[in-house]
């Protein structure tokens, strides 16, 4: 079993000086540098609309100005690292989905104006636009978490349940958008049920060989922390593997690859610094982590 050592840990925030964006710079610093949640909150501020929702390529793939059901996923997801997520932050955030929310209660990833902006090919090329459980279990279930109730988060709560309840199978970003939902829904007897039931479609879609290549989901990417719900579809074995793989997969520059295709420079900048900080906090809650880098004190 491979342990990260205090070099690599400083190879990587190397990295991160040099490539990162400022947001990941201020994450990365509020993880492992004991720096204050205040910079990122003001940092990622600077991503919002005044619709209330998020854009100007917050989700390294969308670079367009307008806000993006996903991009409020990837802000939500960061908020929560901070602690409680402000309330009025959030309300606004919720009367932005309800200006997007399909007939069925849920939204998509993207809209159809990401066909008039810049964007990954992938999702210019979209062509349904549909409500789907990525990303609303995703974003109704961080919404859970945090205890912020919204007439948009009870809509989607139904629209997950109704969705999940009809699932006969699964893909990846699907499977981590429904373990976020199920892991917090209030519901737990229910929530418990439709894990089990879903079980073996989320394992079905994971790839447990580590050393597989091309775009593919692992386990820790959907229980990127022990306590995660889906720890427990894995073997200690098969986690402790992908740990050492993912040690492994560190590049000499300090950072580690994007996963998936490539469209241009920016986004793949951004992309790297996000998954190398993704993978030092997925290291340290399974404590694979050395000694930690040197304390930079903010005042």
């Amino acid at each position: 079993m491979t342990t990260v050592t205090s070099d690599i840990l400083q190879t990587a925030e190397h990295f991160i000086m040099r490539n990162a964006r400022l947001l990941d710079r201020l994450r990365f610093a509020y993880h492992f540098q004991r720096g204050h949640a205040e910079p990122v909150h003001a940092v990622l501020g600077a991503y919002r609309n005044v619709d209330g929702g998020y854009g100007n390529g917050l989700e390294p793939d969308l670079r367009g100005h307008g806000s993006q059901p996903l991009a409020v996923e990837t802000a939500l997801r960061i908020l929560d690292e901070l602690g409680p997520i402000p309330r009025d932050l959030a309300q606004d955030t919720c009367t932005y989905l309800i200006s997007v929310t399909r007939p069925n209660g849920g939204v998509g990833c993207v809209l159809p104006s990401v066909r008039h902006s810049e964007a990954a090919p992938w999702w210019r090329d979209q062509d349904d636009f549909g409500g789907a459980l990525r990303p609303t279990a995703a974003i109704a279930g961080l919404l859970h978490k945090q205890h912020i109730s919204h007439r948009w988060r009870d809509r989607a709560t139904a629209f997950c349940w109704t969705r999940i309840g009809a699932l006969h199978w699964t893909h990846p970003e699907e499977a981590i958008a429904v373990c976020t939902f199920l892991e917090h829904a209030p519901n737990r007897a229910r929530a418990k049920a439709e894990f089990a039931r879903l079980a073996p479609m989320i394992r079905a879609v994971i790839e447990l060989d580590p050393a597989a290549e091309g775009q593919v989901h692992t386990p820790l990417d959907i229980a990127d922390r022990p306590d995660a719900i889906a720890r427990q579809l894995f073997t200690d074995a098969q986690i402790n593997a992908h740990l050492d793989h993912v040690i492994a997969q560190q590049q000499p520059d300090g950072g580690w690859p994007a996963p998936g295709p490539t469209w241009c420079l920016g986004s793949t900048n951004d992309r790297r610094a996000a998954i190398t900080l993704k993978r030092l906090l997925t290291l340290r809650a399974y404590h694979r982590l050395g000694h930690p880098v040197t304390v930079q004190r903010t005042t």
